[in-house]
């Protein structure tokens, strides 16, 4: 009965033979074209040019379909300029309608060659998916002269459409869509390993622009996994939050982009640090800000405010989660203000920063009634404002702590391990989780945490785990045995600034603990890989991206230009389609120039694997569910034969 009841409901989409035989036909062709490219990205800390502008060019595919075609055709400089136009269409349409003086001559060129580049990427796709991918109303006319394959009525055929288009005004429009559908088309699907916000100036872009991409998912950094907590409204996260980014000199985003007020806090930090140079807290200036520039000192001021209040209400949450072992990292009350010193793990240290008004010694967690106050108008505004919160939901809807997909699995931070290699064990609630049934039990209980109203909440408070996620020694997602952002501000002595990574981070470099990692999950070790963020691999150093004997991949090379120094390199993408994988090594992005040129960087190609045949679709995890659907059909269609069901017309 229930076979039955479920083909009574495929009947209503498919409701006769014809029609199941047809789907049927349309899936098994499906199957039979080439793996669609996988794109795999991580750590991208909010570096919005540098990132779109990897998308645009497909990490240097574009570039190489266009070298592929018109090499000995067109000369470097011209083929430059046709990937400068996929890359930023609206720069090179304004430098060319300067330079050149018949424009709608540039166009019809431009359109043929894009033509040709649009079809070479578009071949592993059915017509009627590129046909999707293509901006309405324009998509008639591309789809045209996509698939015009006649040779003798071509050029007549081209040149209409082509002259029809200049001739109704909307060249440059139709050129802009057009380089778009190429690069949208040159990446099937996008996985981001991680880490979308901070240090850099534009999460919000970023988010912004893979809202509007077509096949997109995220594996959560603990970078985000702290902006969701601050989402729900949790005081550490929201701290924590605004400590980088004010850190950072990122104004714009914060106050333009998210709507957060930050002059109640500008306010008191200026009533209470005003003669106060605030040395430590000098922000670390990698972007200008354009529409809300913020003087360096009272920056400075406002960093040390938010800092001193983070400080506070993580004490608060420390003292009442035990069961996340994190009493070390409470230091208020180890300050001694008449000696000027601080003891850390029993060790003394020389604070370079003693001017700590609103800290009251016995009660050295609890915030002054300003303090308190300006919490109050930040969650208001967090928790008010749109375009964050819908930012954060799409990262519910649209990721996870890991993702399994076509035989790899990506998670940003570790595995939690001993030394020994094996899974820890970690508490909560009274029952302890480790490996896979650890990542699944987080990856709930986040969900849960944003999702149940604070009223009926049994244990803490909304955010309190996304919170231990962030910092937490345990935490698969932070990975080291301390966060020590104290320290660092308010002690010189750079030994105690260090964050000791867990075993994790050298075990990895074995093969046994990563096949482990994939026997834990499901995988085979001989077919299947780990994609891998969060720390910096140092090439300059000699460190390589490839660690477990070619099983792990760690692709956070440096997009944010914080890293950039210690890496050498601009970040990594991994590239996954039906021939190899590769990893496409990324110099430093160069923004456009007052003149309108821009210069771009080719990374450079390694292939790290050759599939021994080509791969398809039939082979991936979309095959598999599309082979499942056939069979559904089929049964289908059995039933009319049958008779169990009726055809209708």
């Amino acid at each position: 009965m229930a076979d039955i009841k479920f083909l009574d409901l495929l009947s209503k989409d498919y409701p006769n033979i014809q029609a199941a035989s047809a789907e049927i036909i349309n899936l098994r062709a499906i199957s039979a074209l080439p793996k669609g490219t996988e794109y795999f990205l991580s750590d991208l800390h909010g570096e919005h040019e540098a990132f779109i502008h990897m998308l645009k060019s497909a990490s240097g595919t574009i570039k190489a379909k266009i070298d592929e075609h018109y090499d000995g055709i067109l000369s470097e400089r011209d083929r430059e300029d046709l990937a400068s136009l996929i890359y930023n269409a609206d720069a090179e349409i304004k430098r060319r309608k300067k330079s050149d003086e018949n424009f709608d001559d540039w166009c019809k060129i431009v359109i043929y060659r894009l033509i040709t580049i649009c079809q070479s990427v578009s071949t592993k796709y059915t017509r009627s998916k590129v046909r999707k991918r293509l901006p309405k109303y324009l998509d008639y006319a591309m789809d045209e002269l996509l698939h015009a394959d006649d040779e003798e009525n071509k050029s007549h055929y081209y040149n209409t459409i082509i002259s029809s288009v200049i001739e109704c005004g909307v060249a440059e429009e139709f050129i802009i869509e057009l380089a778009d559908s190429i690069s949208d088309l040159a990446v099937d699907q996008l996985h981001i390993i991680g880490d979308v916000w901070d240090r850099g100036a534009h999460p919000d872009d970023i988010m912004d622009f893979l809202m509007e991409y077509h096949d997109v998912d995220f594996q959560w950094g603990n970078h985000d996994i702290v902006w969701m907590g601050a989402a729900t409204g949790h005081w550490a996260c929201i701290a924590n939050i605004l400590r980088m980014n004010i850190s950072y000199n990122n104004f714009d985003m914060l106050e333009i982009g998210y709507g957060i007020n930050l002059r109640p806090l500008a306010m008191f930090a200026e009533q209470v640090y005003g003669d106060d140079p605030c040395i430590p807290f000098k922000p670390h200036i990698l972007d200008r800000n354009k529409y809300d520039p913020v003087d360096e000192k009272l920056a400075a001021k406002m960093h040390k405010a938010i800092s001193i209040i983070q400080f506070k209400v993580e004490g608060q949450r420390i003292k009442a989660h035990p069961e996340y072992k994190l009493e070390k990292r409470l230091l208020l009350d180890k300050i001694n203000l008449e000696e000027g010193t601080v003891t850390v793990e029993g060790k003394k240290y020389k604070m370079r920063d003693t001017n700590l008004p609103t800290l009251d010694p016995k009660d050295p967690y609890k915030l002054t009634p300003e303090e308190n106050a300006v919490m109050n108008t930040l969650e208001a505004a967090i928790l008010n404002s749109e375009k964050l919160q819908k930012h954060i939901r799409f990262l519910f809807s649209h990721g996870g702590l890991y993702k399994k997909i076509n035989g790899n699995i990506l998670y940003h931070g570790c595995i939690p391990m001993d030394e020994r290699g094996e899974f820890i064990e970690i508490e909560f609630g009274g029952k302890r989780y480790k490996g896979k049934a650890l990542m699944d039990y987080l990856d709930i209980q986040t969900r849960r945490e944003f999702f149940t109203p604070k009223s009926k909440m049994i244990h803490g408070i909304p955010g309190d785990l996304m919170w231990y996620m962030w910092l937490g020694g345990d935490s698969p997602l932070f990975g080291k045995t301390k966060m020590t952002t104290f320290e660092r501000l308010f002690i010189e002595d750079k030994q105690s600034h260090k964050e000791p990574t867990r075993p994790y981070y050298s075990l990895r470099d074995q093969k046994g603990p990563c096949e482990k990692i994939l026997r834990e999950f499901g995988l085979d070790p001989t077919r299947s890989k780990i994609l891998n963020g969060h720390v910096p691999v140092k090439i300059k150093d000699g460190e390589s991206p490839i660690k477990g004997g070619g099983l792990l991949y760690v692709i956070d090379g440096g997009i944010s230009k914080a890293y950039q120094k210690k890496t050498g390199i601009a970040g990594y993408t991994f590239i996954f389609n039906s021939r190899f994988m590769a990893l496409a090594e990324h110099k430093p992005y160069e923004p456009l120039k007052e003149d309108g040129t821009q210069v771009f960087h080719s990374p450079e190609m390694h292939t790290v694997e050759t599939l021994p045949s080509r791969m398809l679709v039939l082979d991936t995890d979309q095959g598999a569910d599309l082979t499942e659907r056939i069979e559904d059909l089929k049964q289908l269609v059995e039933a009319y034969r049958k008779g169990v069901l009726k055809e209708r017309y």
